[in-house]
């Protein structure tokens, strides 16, 4: 297949070396044109993904026009907030893109103001293409070396091109599975970045294994709550893009939402940590939007509503302990 990979950070890198290994025709674009230079002179991506050369065969592409010739997937491996300006280029791009029958959206939070999801505002923005989203436990650096992993390619129906894309994209060290319940996907994905946060302040509180266990349990039970709430099917968030992205991403040390929780909970403020990165903590802005979401639907999130508190309101982890714990006595189930 001939796929574009919009985004070139770790993962749009990352995911570029994956579909190179199983003989694709694969362009990457970076959001800068100084990176698109620097990436194709130097063939490698030293900021986001230090180590990996960046084979010949990696297409190093800019203006999207003539990439988009001869495109068949697009993969939107950029930040949420960033997905509607991409889109927007991508709409100005496509008077000859006539191959084009996929984008697929990478990115694991919701657009602040309007709550959509990434697919949403695809199909908002791009009306006439088909929207999916990929999701599941995967960390950058572990697929580009090639270790074993596997995904959930998610759409609103699952057409035979999806499946065509389902057989291309999956390899001896990435296997996919396909789901049709794309909102629930979506959200697992979005929701476990907030969780991630939470449990990376758990150990930067030194709580122990006990309660960062329960938190993690509790927040596989929020975030089923939250989905379903929102139009999702239960049983999707105890599969890849749910319970397995949460796992990996609250006991990750890769984890970047992980990481940033942690020295939150050792007593950095959110406002310094944030100052002058390169990376993007999806979760940060993702907790704000959903909170905005569940405010607005009526719903019951406790560690999600916590979690806002300490990153917009000011509130310390170590005072978020006793509003969770002291909490009226319910049922498990």
């Amino acid at each position: 297949m001939n796929i574009c990979v919009i985004g070139a950070g770790a993962w749009g890198t990352a995911f570029s070396l994956h579909l190179l290994r199983l003989g694709h025709a694969v362009t990457l674009v970076p959001r800068r044109l100084d990176q698109a230079l620097a990436l194709a002179s130097t063939r490698a991506n030293t900021d986001y993904l230090p180590g990996f050369p960046l084979p010949p065969s990696l297409q190093i592409g800019h203006e999207l026009a003539p990439v988009l010739m001869e495109t068949e997937v697009v993969l939107l491996a950029c930040p949420a907030q960033a997905l509607r300006e991409w889109c927007e280029r991508l709409h100005g791009s496509l008077g000859l893109a006539t191959r084009l029958q996929l984008v697929i959206s990478l990115a694991k939070g919701l657009e602040l103001g309007t709550h959509l999801r990434p697919s949403q505002v695809i199909r908002a923005v791009l009306p006439q293409s088909a929207a999916g989203a990929l999701a599941g436990p995967t960390t950058a650096a572990e697929v580009a070396r090639g270790l074993p992993a596997a995904m959930v390619l998610a759409a609103e129906t699952i057409t035979p091109f999806m499946q065509e894309v389902q057989a291309a994209v999956s390899g001896p060290s990435l296997r996919l599975y396909t789901s049709d319940d794309l909102p629930g996907v979506e959200f697992g994905g979005c929701l476990k970045n907030i969780y991630a946060i939470a449990a990376g302040c758990c150990d930067g509180l030194r709580l122990g294994d006990n309660a960062k266990a329960a938190l993690i349990t509790r927040a596989l039970t929020e975030m089923v709550r939250v989905g379903v709430a929102l139009g999702a099917r239960p049983e999707t968030f105890y599969g890849l893009s749910g319970a397995g992205d949460l796992m990996a991403t609250c006991y990750g040390d890769w984890s970047r939402n992980h990481e940033f929780g942690r020295q939150l909970g050792a007593g950095r403020p959110a406002d310094v940590l944030l100052a002058g990165r390169r990376t993007v903590v999806e979760g940060y802005q993702t907790t704000e939007s959903f909170h905005g979401l569940c405010v607005e639907r009526g719903i019951n999130a406790p560690i999600l509503t916590e979690m806002h508190r300490i990153l917009f309101e000011g509130k310390k982890p170590a005072d978020a302990i006793p509003a969770l714990m002291t909490r009226g006595l319910k049922r498990e189930v």
